[in-house]
């Protein structure tokens, strides 16, 4: 069987556990069979060490990507940066020659560089989200995917992401069985369901410069539970609705509705995570008159359903 050439971008300073990920699924040591031929290219080849004490030795200079089957940018510390002309060079060439090219975690912002995901889907880290729009308008950003492929272009979200992505790339490649026994080898999931938005921090802003909407906000979280009309809130803070309203978004950049909506499923997420109420308590307990509701926004704003949420993020004694 002829091997697929997989060839690895090294930068010094590299982030061990980026470069772990690649080197490890597509070597031979968790999957048995030599199935990859991988080589790790850098602008010059040498030792490269990282900012934690590890090193590694880059066998190949640039010139390797473009006769590579697959070209992996696992990593870039700097993403306002540009890249080295020579690396955006090669990437460009190894793309006209057919060559699967993929971005791990901010490996994506150098794709980017390239210009090889302009008019194309991507991922990245969900932090670095306006930067990488900032720098390149020309690509529909998904910032709820683990991993986007678009025409053998693939790019995926933030570090741990990068194992869905290679596993993918394995399971096109080799079928569902190798895709499979490499993953319980490694004791991860072959595919996890739902997708970034379930591990963002999606903080509800909870003080403004407004002080009465401070009180008002104040006053939801203590009774986060009953049922609030725009007639209601405005009386509690004396103001017209029109008024409430107004002043309500310039203080949070959102609606009450949105706002409401966002505390009840942050609650949520701590009761699914610290307790064992059935989801239609949880739903009852943060203010939600019908748990099908719930279940329909906490599925549209994380990607899975609150049992799912429970099962990945619950603690357990």
């Amino acid at each position: 069987m002829k091997l697929t050439t997989v060839a690895i971008v090294a930068v010094d300073g590299f982030s061990p556990f980026h470069y772990s990920v690649p080197c490890i699924l597509f070597g031979d040591g968790v999957s048995g069979e030599k199935r990859f031929d991988v080589r790790i290219c850098a602008e010059t080849p040498g030792i490269l060490t990282s900012r934690d004490g590890f090193a590694l030795n880059a066998t190949d200079d640039f010139s390797a990507i473009g006769r590579a089957d697959i070209v992996v940018v696992p990593y870039w510390a700097h993403v306002l940066n540009r890249p080295p002309q020579a690396l955006l060079d090669s990437l460009v060439q190894a793309r006209n020659h057919g060559a699967e090219i993929v971005g791990l975690c901010l490996g994506a912002f150098v794709l980017g560089y390239a210009g090889i995901l302009d008019g194309k889907r991507a991922a990245t880290h969900w932090e670095f989200e306006r930067q990488f729009q900032s720098l390149f308008p020309a690509v529909a950003l998904d910032i709820n995917a683990l991993y986007v492929d678009d025409e053998r272009i693939i790019t995926s979200a933030g570090t741990a992401a990068a194992l869905d992505c290679c596993l993918y790339i394995i399971r096109q490649r080799f079928g569902s069985t190798v895709a499979n026994q490499i993953a319980r080898r490694m004791i991860v999931p072959p595919h996890r369901e739902g997708g970034q938005a379930q591990y963002i921090a999606q903080p509800v802003p909870g003080n403004t410069r407004d002080a009465r909407i401070n009180g008002l906000i104040d006053y939801l979280q203590q009774h986060i539970t009953e049922p609030h009309t725009l007639d209601s809130l405005a009386e509690v803070v004396s103001m017209s609705r029109r008024t409430l309203t107004r002043h309500f978004i310039k203080a949070t950049g959102v609606s009450i509705t949105d706002w409401l909506t966002a505390e009840r499923l942050r609650r949520s997420q701590l009761l699914l995570e610290a307790g064992a109420l059935s989801i239609d308590a949880v739903a009852e307990q943060v203010g939600f008159l019908s748990s099908v509701t719930y279940r329909q926004q906490f599925k549209a704003r994380f990607g899975v359903s609150p049992a799912e949420w429970r099962k990945t993020f619950r603690t357990r004694g």
